[in-house]
């Protein structure tokens, strides 16, 4: 399988031309650098909310207590590229490149281990594997960004998927058409209309990432009958605030994205500038509520380290002492999350 090529837009890796420092480079060379050209053209100024989410920063070598793989994925992967964690949903990592590596991402520990997509090899192991497990039938297409791969090789992926009966539902997760808006022509829409019922779920952050661009490449999409989500990372001093969030929120909705989750940051190794404390992500939830459109409010969740899943948090219906918080995963398993913002010494 091969990846997207794009003639008209540049690609900076490591050797990005914004001022780069020494301390910008020693984290590059642990967590490596690549920002779209599109996306850099969105950086109004050093420290902005773009900035924030794609440039190196010092502390994230500082960031030593956090655990790279808090969730688990590891553990939760039977066979290569495949995460099982709930009992009908699979994950599968059919990418291992993106636009823009995000300075917060998820599977930070995986940024710049390995550039090529999932072979055919991986591929039909992780569609067998699927193919013999009759309770899944909600696969989500993640990496990477799966929209990084050309269209021959999603139509491979997708034409797998369609061929096991209990496959149902497809979901892509990308932030293609935040960071990449080219990438969404006309005929990969073609190609993904094909595989209904299929859903979008895409990742914008701040209200600056809807441009006439982003909001082009969305309209292809939901002009060809695919349904749009946007999941949003609560991120200190790029986010944390009312006025951005109910911003972000409406915005989504006015170029036809539904918010569906709001994300406390996970507990991943290089990230932890980036959080802020679940009282804050309280606040933001109470002052949407009621105060914009239902269909802005997300549901504010916390993915539990374990691999215990999610759990949605809700204002006034929480129990907690000092900075810890107990929740009852899916499986009602009582589970104490520490709510950490600053780490030890």
């Amino acid at each position: 399988m091969h990846y997207f090529k794009s003639s008209s837009t540049t690609i900076y890796n490591n050797n990005y031309n914004y001022k780069s420092n020494s301390n910008q480079n020693l984290v590059s060379a642990r967590y490596p650098v690549r920002i779209s050209n599109y996306y850099a053209s969105l950086i109004q100024q050093h420290g902005d909310a773009i900035w924030r989410q794609c440039m190196p920063d010092v502390r994230e070598l500082e960031d030593e207590h956090q655990c790279p793989d808090p969730l688990h994925e590891n553990s939760l992967s039977p066979v290569p590229g495949l995460i099982h964690r709930y009992p009908d949903r699979a994950v599968l990592l059919v990418s291992r490149r993106c636009p823009v590596y995000c300075r917060f991402c998820m599977r930070k520990r995986l940024v710049g281990s390995g550039d090529a997509p999932m072979d055919r090899h991986e591929l039909q192991r992780a569609l067998e594997y699927i193919a013999a497990h009759p309770a899944i039938h909600d696969v989500i297409l993640s990496g990477g960004d799966p929209l990084m791969l050309d269209d021959a090789a999603l139509h491979t992926v997708l034409s797998g998927l369609r061929a096991i009966p209990h496959v149902t539902i497809i979901r892509i997760g990308s932030r293609v058409p935040v960071t990449l808006p080219e990438r969404v022509t006309p005929q990969l829409c073609n190609l993904l209309q094909q595989f209904h019922p299929l859903y979008i779920n895409t990742h914008f952050n701040h209200p600056a990432e809807i441009t006439d661009e982003s909001g082009q490449a969305c309209a292809l999409l939901a002009n060809a009958g695919i349904q749009l989500g946007n999941q949003t990372v609560l991120l200190r001093d790029v986010n944390d605030s009312i006025e951005t969030m109910r911003a972000l929120m409406t915005g989504l909705l006015r170029i036809r994205v539904r918010p569906y989750y709001l994300h406390q940051m996970d507990l991943v190794q290089g990230t932890a500038h980036f959080r802020t404390s679940v009282r804050s992500g309280l606040e933001i939830m109470r002052a949407l509520r009621g105060h914009v459109s239902g269909l802005a409010v997300p549901h504010y969740v916390i993915d539990l380290p374990g691999g215990k899943g999610k759990v949605a948090i809700l204002p006034d219906q929480m129990e907690r002492d000092g900075d810890l918080l107990y929740l009852r995963t899916y499986t009602g398993e009582r589970v104490t999350y520490r709510d950490i913002t600053t780490l030890p010494e």
